[in-house]
């Protein structure tokens, strides 16, 4: 199949060419036609599937040229860097329809923004809390919105979106056309869609949270955050780890991993997390991107939406709580069939984690010894007991019933008191 296929106009048509596109990726081929007939859509992919230009070419089409002053189009995902990617798409795409397209985020002041919107917009890409925001000011004017799309759905929902969502809704006309893509669909989602989408038309190019077929995956077992560090020092030795997204739990840990690799690599590394300014993560980013750093060690807020090709490595430096973000942090690898590897390092409890995850995407995931010459520092009591109390969390979790042994250690300790102070009593 070919783009020429869509009877998409000329000037799509060029841009695609210039971009590079050869052929429409599966997403692609079954959402176009299907958003272009004018449908309600549910669009399952996984990250890396071109979805993002599943419904940008479609709402070209539609817009097609610049016109009156109102937005006629709106994107809304979940966080500024996603935006940010979804716009530089929107902007490639548009290049001969002229178009103007405004990007809207939070973490600026809004003064810019606005200038651009009273110069009259057509298609909007914008984070929920900045556009209900300007909403609000009065700048915005929703009546001719005509076609809505929510991107990484699942993502909103875990964010806690659905309240300003909702508000959102209400605020832009009933007669349009609603787009919502997801890497997974969860029934918080699914509840979400059955509300706002008129009898939508669904596909699904993939089983719901399943990892790249072009991705390797693995796992060391590392009995502490000192053996991780040391990991990741010998691994990172190794050339062949050439462009490397380090993923960690929190911000802390990020910052801790980086100013060590920062003594290690000299200027071949940056450090994105929601704490960083929005100038400072969009350079750490496109310092990334265009290979001037080798690594970028952040949390799960790179996890999702990031274009970058070629990543030939996803290292989850902390096996993320939430199984999920599994499957969307190792996307960043193996993209456009391209070949990836994702390592996990793993103490005791996130192993258990693990094992939860290989459920999720229905793959097993390998364990690999550690090398010899690795150093293996003995792990601290305080660790110990953090990492204890995490499986007692777990085991917990899955059974309500199970007591753990912190629990037990702790009703010895009370019994014991009742007994002396029952001795005590009898002894007066």
């Amino acid at each position: 199949m070919h783009f020429e296929d869509f009877k998409l106009n000329r000037q799509l048509l060029n841009a695609i060419d210039d971009i590079g596109y050869s052929t429409p990726t599966p997403i692609q081929q079954k959402a176009i036609p299907k958003i272009l007939s004018g449908h309600d859509l549910i669009g399952i992919a996984q990250t890396g599937t071109g979805k993002t230009a599943a419904f940008l070419l479609p709402i070209l089409y539609k817009v097609k040229y610049a016109q009156g002053m109102n937005p006629r189009a709106v994107i809304l995902a979940p966080g500024k860097e996603l935006t940010l990617q979804i716009f530089e798409n929107l902007q490639q795409l548009s290049t001969y329809c002229g178009t103007r397209n405004v990007c809207l985020y939070g973490g600026i002041g809004p003064k810019t923004q606005i200038e651009e919107i009273e110069k009259g917009v057509d298609i909007i890409v914008s984070t929920p809390g900045r556009f209900l925001d300007l909403y609000r000011r009065g700048v915005l004017n929703t009546k001719e919105i005509k076609t809505f799309v929510l991107d990484e759905a699942d993502k909103m929902m875990d964010m806690g979106f659905a309240p300003q969502l909702r508000e959102i809704f209400e605020k832009i006309p009933r007669k349009r056309q609603n787009l919502l893509f997801s890497a997974t669909f969860p029934d918080k989602v699914q509840y979400f869609a059955d509300e706002f989408l008129e009898f939508p038309q669904r596909i699904e190019v993939t089983p719901q949270s399943t990892t790249a077929e072009t991705v390797e995956h693995y796992f060391y077992r590392t009995p502490n955050l000192k053996t991780k560090i040391n990991l990741l020092e010998y691994l990172l030795s190794d050339e062949s780890f050439d462009k490397v997204m380090v993923f960690t739990r929190t911000k802390e840990i990020a910052n801790n991993v980086f100013r060590f690799l920062e003594r290690k690599l000299n200027e071949q590394v940056r450090v994105i997390h929601g704490n960083k300014g929005q100038n400072s993560r969009i350079n750490a980013f496109n310092d990334f991107k265009n290979e001037k750093v080798r690594v970028l060690v952040t949390t799960d807020v790179s996890a999702r939406g990031l274009d970058v090709d070629m990543v030939s490595h996803v290292i989850n430096f902390d096996v993320p709580r939430k199984h999920e973000e599994y499957v969307h942090r190792i996307g960043r690898t193996g993209r456009a069939e391209n070949s990836g590897i994702a390592i996990s390092f793993a103490d005791e409890s996130e192993e258990m984690h693990l094992k939860d995850i290989e459920k999720i995407i229905s793959e097993s995931i390998e364990t690999r010894p550690l090398p010899n010459e690795l150093k293996i520092p003995a792990t601290g009591k305080d660790e110990a007991r953090e990492i204890a109390m995490e499986i007692d969390k777990i085991k917990r979790f899955k059974n309500p019933d199970f007591k753990g042994a912190f629990h037990e250690k702790k009703n010895k300790a009370k019994i014991e008191a009742y007994k002396k102070k029952d001795k005590r009593a009898k002894r007066r």
